[in-house]
C-alpha cells in the first residue's frame, strides 16, 4: 500500500526563501489566494492557492532540515528526528492552510508558521530533541469546498468512512477523490491510518482566538480546555419552481420564503438555550435564476454548544419549526445530517504539563472546531490560542499583532521543548 511520498525541495521564486519570524513567514504568504470580491483570502483545499501553500510549506520545512512527506490522506509531515531515526512518541504540531471563503489570514496559517519558527528557537538553542518532532499540515480543516470539517484528520483517525469521503462533491460536482487525485494523491488508499497515529505522542495546535476571550482577559496567549459540541445538518426545502411574473402571489409554492421562515426560526430556537450558538451560513436556491420562482433551496446549518444533549434539542427543535415553515408555504422540507462533533475536553495531563510550562496563561475554551479536537479521541491533544485584538475571526477583520505571533511561537517552542526533552 502506497501510505507516504516523499517531497523534495522545488523553487517557487521569492515564496521559497526561508524567513525568521512569524511575522515574515506570513507576509511571505500574504497574495497568496486574496479574494478580490468578498476581501481577505479564499485558499479551499486543492485550489491552486492551497496547493501553492502546501508548496511553500514543504520548501520551508526542507530549508530546516526537516524530512518532509505526503501521507496517503494528504496531510503533509516534516519530521525533525532524533539521531536513532525512530519517529515513535513524536511531538506533533501544526494546523491547516486552507480557508473559509473570504477568510482571514491568520485561521490555520499563523499556527503552520508558528510551528516552523519554533523549530527555529530551539535550533538556535543548540538543542536537539530526545523524541522526535512533527510538523503537521491537515487538508479540509474547515470543510468549505466538500461539507466536512476536518476531514484530513478524520480520515486519519477512522472517524469518517474513505468511500463517503471520496464521493463527498463541491458545488461545481467534483468528487473529493477527483480533486485530490489531481493533487497528486491516489484516493485509494485514503482511510483510517494507525501506523501513523501511533507515531504520535501528542499533538499541541496553536491558533488564532476565534473571539474575545483573550480580548477581554487582557492576555496575549491562552491555553485550551475544551471545543464545544458542533455539528453541520443541510436543510433542503421543495416547492414548485415556475415563473416569476405570470404566476400570481396566491398561487406560489416557494420554498425561498419557507426558507426565510426557517433562519428566523434557527436564531429563535438558539436563543431558548443559554450558550447555544446556530447559524445558516449557505443558501442555494435551484435552479438560481433572478426571475425564477424557485422549485428548491437548500440551507446549511451550524448548530454548537458544550453540552451535547443541548445541541441535539436546538436541532430537533429547528427541524419541528423548519417543517412547519415549509407546511405553511406548501412546500415540504427535509434534514440531514452531514457532520457531527461531541464536545471535546483535551487531554487533561497534557493541558496541566502546558499550564506548568506557561504559568501565565489562562485556560480558555473555544466554540470553533479544530483537527486537535478529531485528534482527541486517539491521541493526547492540546491547544495553544493567539489573540486577536479585533475578536472577529472568519473574516478579513481577524487580525494577530505582530508581537503576539512571536510570543506565541516562543510559547509554543518553550511546550515542546517540555514534552520532548532536550539533551
Amino acid at each position: 500500500m502506497t501510505a507516504v511520498k516523499r517531497t523534495t525541495a522545488a523553487g517557487a521564486g521569492s515564496s521559497s526563501v526561508a524567513n525568521t519570524s512569524v511575522s515574515g513567514l506570513m507576509r511571505n504568504i500574504a497574495d497568496t489566494g486574496r479574494d478580490p470580491s468578498r476581501g481577505g483570502y479564499t485558499r479551499s483545499v486543492f485550489s491552486t492557492a492551497e496547493n501553492d501553500l502546501r508548496t511553500w510549506f514543504l520548501e520551508q520545512a526542507q530549508r530546516r532540515g526537516l524530512d518532509t512527506e505526503t501521507d496517503r490522506n494528504g496531510i503533509l509531515w516534516a519530521w525533525w528526528d532524533t539521531p536513532s531515526g525512530d519517529r515513535k512518541d513524536a511531538v506533533v504540531t501544526g494546523s491547516h492552510l486552507d480557508s473559509v471563503p473570504g477568510g482571514g489570514a491568520f485561521d490555520g496559517p499563523l499556527g503552520v508558521s508558528s510551528a516552523l519558527i519554533a523549530v527555529d528557537i530551539l535550533r538556535e538553542r543548540g538543542l536537539s530533541p530526545a523524541k522526535p518532532v512533527a510538523l503537521a499540515v491537515f487538508p479540509e480543516e474547515e470543510g468549505s469546498r466538500f461539507g466536512v470539517a476536518c476531514l484530513g484528520s478524520r480520515l486519519l483517525t477512522g472517524a469518517i468512512d474513505p468511500d463517503k469521503a471520496r464521493n463527498l462533491r463541491d458545488p461545481d460536482g467534483t468528487t473529493f477523490a477527483d480533486a485530490a487525485t489531481a493533487a497528486g494523491l491516489d484516493p485509494r488508499y485514503m482511510g483510517h491510518d494507525p501506523e501513523t497515529l501511533n507515531r504520535m505522542g501528542a499533538f499541541i495546535e496553536l491558533h488564532v482566538e476565534q473571539g474575545r476571550g483573550l480580548i477581554d482577559l487582557n492576555e496575549p496567549l491562552a491555553v485550551g480546555s475544551s471545543i464545544l459540541g458542533h455539528g453541520r445538518w443541510r436543510l433542503t426545502v421543495r416547492g414548485q419552481g415556475n415563473h416569476a411574473g405570470t404566476t400570481l402571489m396566491e398561487d406560489r409554492h416557494d420554498p425561498m420564503v419557507a426558507a426565510a421562515g426557517i433562519i428566523r426560526a434557527v436564531r429563535d430556537c438558539a436563543l431558548r438555550y443559554v450558550g447555544a450558538r446556530a447559524t445558516v451560513g449557505r443558501i442555494v436556491p435551484v435552479p438560481g435564476g433572478t426571475n425564477v420562482i424557485a422549485s428548491a433551496v437548500d440551507l446549511w446549518l451550524d448548530v454548537r454548544h458544550a453540552d451535547d444533549a443541548v445541541t441535539a434539542a436546538v436541532v430537533e427543535n429547528i427541524h419541528v419549526a423548519a417543517v412547519a415553515a415549509a407546511a405553511a408555504e406548501g412546500c415540504t422540507m427535509l434534514l440531514a445530517e452531514e457532520s457531527l462533533s461531541p464536545t471535546v475536553h483535551f487531554d487533561p495531563g497534557l493541558r496541566s504539563r502546558l499550564g506548568e510550562l506557561l504559568p501565565s496563561a489562562p485556560i480558555l475554551d473555544t466554540g470553533a472546531g479544530h483537527d486537535a479536537g478529531v485528534l482527541a479521541g486517539v491521541v493526547p491533544t492540546a491547544m495553544l490560542f493567539v489573540r486577536n485584538p479585533t475578536g472577529v475571526s472568519h473574516s478579513p477583520e481577524e487580525h494577530v499583532e505582530d508581537g503576539d505571533a512571536e510570543l506565541g511561537a516562543k510559547a509554543l517552542a518553550e511546550v515542546v521543548e517540555g514534552l520532548v526533552g532536550m539533551p
